[in-house]
């Protein structure tokens, strides 16, 4: 499974995730920019590392994210860890790991994510009023 990494349908995938649209990507990017030529760059395999970086700064992605993510081979370690386990509570069986920390930690990583998506998403309203008030 030696196939390459698709840089475009990573930006589209981590972009649609923070719920961020074409044009306002565009818009981010800067006056050459369109909603057509963000959709054109969604469909290139390799992207130049440059302007990933550029679209990571915007999405604050880290660029390997665009370079390494693989929807199949995470899908592929997913099904195959639950797959072979019939009692998926024994993950923490035996283990030095507390299940209530693990639980913990995660809702703390959810709950700053969504503190981010919202500061974002009232970053982006405040862009688009003094778009408009021009």
């Amino acid at each position: 499974m030696n196939e390459k990494i698709h840089h475009g349908r990573n930006i589209k995938r981590f972009r649609e995730m923070m719920g961020i649209k074409q044009e306002s990507l565009a818009y981010e990017l800067g006056p050459d920019w369109s909603q057509k030529k963000v959709s054109l760059l969604e469909q290139k395999e390799e992207v130049e590392e440059g302007l990933l970086r550029q679209v990571g700064e915007i999405l604050r992605i880290p660029v390997e994210a665009f370079q390494n993510f693989d929807e199949e081979q995470a899908i592929n370690i997913i099904s195959n860890t639950f797959e072979h386990c019939n009692q998926p509570a024994s993950i923490f069986y035996n283990s030095s790991i507390n299940p209530v920390d693990q639980i913990i930690k995660l809702h703390e990583e959810k709950i700053a994510l969504y503190e981010r998506m919202l500061k974002e998403k009232d970053e982006m309203m405040e862009r688009l009023e003094k778009l408009l008030k021009k």
